[in-house]
């Protein structure tokens, strides 16, 4: 069995930093893409980046420049480093991870931007 655990949310102000971390345990053959998501209350969930396993990245446009996606293979963890937050990054942000062949999710983690 697959588990995907996810850190780092918490509340910040407008213009801070956050680092959000997810590792994947469990029964791992192969991880292809990771990526993080986001779904704000009373929204649909978003992608917010994604990363290939060589590396490749993509971004959505509210958040190119601000954020960083990266990957650890050896640790099969994903990390986004979100700087310059806005009130509109407020969300419940959640990790995906293709892992054997198969999409996995985390439980998802809480980042309020506020001041």
């Amino acid at each position: 069995q697959v588990q995907l655990v996810e850190s780092g949310g918490g509340l910040v102000h407008p213009g801070g930093s956050l680092r959000l971390s997810c590792a994947a345990s469990g029964t791992i053959f192969t991880i292809n893409d990771m990526g993080w998501y986001r779904q704000a209350p009373g929204k649909e969930r978003e992608l917010v980046a994604r990363i290939t396993r060589a590396g490749i990245t993509n971004y959505a446009n509210a958040v190119k420049g601000r954020f960083t996606i990266s990957r650890d293979n050896a640790k099969n963890g994903v990390y986004l480093q979100m700087n310059s937050l806005k009130p509109e990054d407020t969300a419940v942000y959640y990790c995906n991870q293709e892992i054997n062949a198969i999409d996995y999710w985390g439980k998802g983690t809480l980042v309020t931007v506020s001041s």
